[in-house]
């Protein structure tokens, strides 16, 4: 009735999935502009109309499956759809997908998943794109994940030394810090040489336009990379939950109460639409096209 061929050719002229292009086609006897139009109007062509618009919303969500976790970004195009059962219960799919299978990146998983993402497009009727994720497995530690404000920023983070309750009650305040504090690095020593260079080269300026005296400038900006650290690096920032230590303060105290040895090894941190360009909607001009037609 028909072939493969068909189904890849009437795959690539509407976008939908390879399945519900089989189905299009049986249903039609194999006439393929027949099986578009059954497929319009199932609304199933409409996801590929979606693809070129703006998808700056969305949500963070975690995974955490014993010793490996996941933390993902999926975008749609409406705050409204990304606070949605269907959307947040689709991107808990993804999330578990990924913990459970060896998908190496985005372009991998988005392959794999390319039927579900036009069916949900389809479904829900905006675009939907998975964005990034980041996978951890670890070995002698323990994950913990913390997702803020409905999948506004994800954190997971990998604490290593022991699986005890001490040890996830750390990791736990942790991925609190980081959520809040935003650092970049655990500690100082994982900054880019060329990174903490160019800080250099910007506080030197600084200081030389304040009008300090060069004898002195350099000892300014030890002074002041110190405090760059705080910002950037966790285990220099002053703990949220308690501003009178720092992070490595605080992780020395677990350690001596508890008899441990924790350590932080790495940690990765999504702020939802971070870097997207986002849609501005124009209310007059939008009006003004309408009036124009």
């Amino acid at each position: 009735m028909f072939t493969a061929l068909d189904v890849k050719e009437l795959r690539e002229k509407t976008g939908v999935g390879m399945m519900d292009c089989k189905k299009a086609l049986t249903e039609a006897n194999g006439d393929k502009e027949k099986a578009i139009e059954i497929l319009r109007e199932k609304g199933i062509a409409t996801a590929q109309k979606k693809s070129s618009r703006i998808a700056a919303e969305g949500v963070v969500a975690a995974c955490i499956d014993s010793k490996t976790g996941v933390l993902v970004e999926v975008n749609c195009e409406t705050d409204f759809v990304a606070k949605g059962d269907t959307y947040q219960a689709f991107v808990a799919s993804i999330a578990d997908y990924i913990v459970k299978t060896d998908v190496a990146d985005v372009d991998a998983l988005n392959a794999a998943k390319q039927d579900e993402l036009i069916e949900a497009t389809a479904k829900i009727g905006e675009k939907i794109a998975i964005r990034r994720f980041v996978k951890y497995v670890t070995e002698d530690g323990i994950l913990e994940s913390y997702i803020h404000m409905g999948g506004k920023v994800g954190v997971l983070v990998e604490v290593t030394g022991a699986d005890v309750p001490a040890a996830h009650e750390f990791a736990h305040d942790v991925a609190l810090q980081i959520a809040a504090a935003k650092p970049f690095y655990v500690i100082p020593s994982e900054v880019p040489q060329a990174e903490l260079d160019k800080e250099k080269e910007i506080l030197t300026a600084q200081a030389l336009n304040e009008g300090k005296p060069a004898a002195i400038v350099d000892k300014m900006v030890l002074g002041r990379i110190n405090k760059y650290y705080k910002d950037v690096c966790l285990m220099e920032q002053q703990f949220v939950k308690n501003p009178d230590i720092t992070i490595k303060q605080y992780l020395a105290t677990v350690n001596k109460d508890n008899g441990l040895n924790l350590s932080v090894k790495r940690f990765a941190r999504f702020e939802m639409g971070e870097g997207l360009e986002k849609k501005v909607d124009n209310f007059v001009d939008e009006v003004m096209s309408q009036v124009k037609k």
